[in-house]
């Protein structure tokens, strides 16, 4: 999953970088509302975590211009202002939660993988199809109550799929979810992450290869 961060407190920005780097994120930052607004626009994102108290563009606004050019990621306000107006302002501005300073980075962590699924339609954070589970909040797969072991990479990779079912993910879309931008990036990485999750999720075999343009995760509705 890829996460923008927009906070102008260094040492905060910092920690929560180096926190959700630690758990599995790709994470871009961002320390001013301006930045923080060009990297919206620019580039796709699973969720993002924007501090209120921005300079030179507030985080009300940014959010505001994000959505009324109906880019649509989910976002988690960061605020250290104790009125319930500014929390209902920046909900009214098109953000999905709020935090408050200072907060517990499990915390944090557990509302991002909340709002991570619920943009993708699930309330659980056990992610089921047939008999392949995964569960986001323990990262841990299994196939028909057995563990499978996967790489940090390759749950990466199945985490992605699963989140989006039923449409062709490309790979260059994969690479930009799983890599941060300063990462040198190899496609063809790719095949080989869902090559070998194909053999340690047998017997089921919900990845599809469509050809010439990426993968689909096919559900049974699908």
């Amino acid at each position: 999953m890829r996460i923008l961060i927009v906070e102008d407190e260094a040492p905060l920005r910092e920690q929560l970088a180096s926190y959700l780097k630690g758990d599995g994120f790709a994470v871009d930052c961002a320390a001013d509302g301006e930045e923080g607004l060009y990297y919206g626009r620019e580039y796709e994102y699973d969720v993002a975590v924007v501090d209120l108290g921005l300079p030179k563009i507030d985080g009300i606004e940014v959010i505001s211009r994000l959505r009324a050019e109906e880019i649509t990621f989910p976002v988690l306000v960061l605020t250290a202002r104790g009125h319930w107006q500014d929390k209902v302002q920046g909900l009214e501005a098109g953000a999905d939660d709020y935090l408050a300073k200072p907060f517990q980075m499990e915390e944090l962590k557990a509302r991002l993988n909340a709002l991570i699924r619920r943009a993708a339609g699930y309330a659980s954070p056990v992610l089921s199809q047939g008999e392949l589970q995964l569960d986001t909040s323990k990262k841990e797969v299994r196939v028909d109550g057995r563990a499978v072991e996967l790489t940090a990479y390759e749950y990466k990779v199945l985490e992605y799929l699963m989140l989006n079912p039923d449409r062709v993910v490309s790979k260059s879309e994969l690479t930009d979810h799983l890599y941060e931008q300063d990462f040198d990036r190899d496609s063809n990485v790719i095949e080989v992450f869902v090559g070998r999750l194909r053999k340690k999720i047998t017997p089921v075999n919900f990845i599809r290869t469509v050809r010439g343009q990426g993968y689909r995760f096919v559900t049974e509705n699908g």
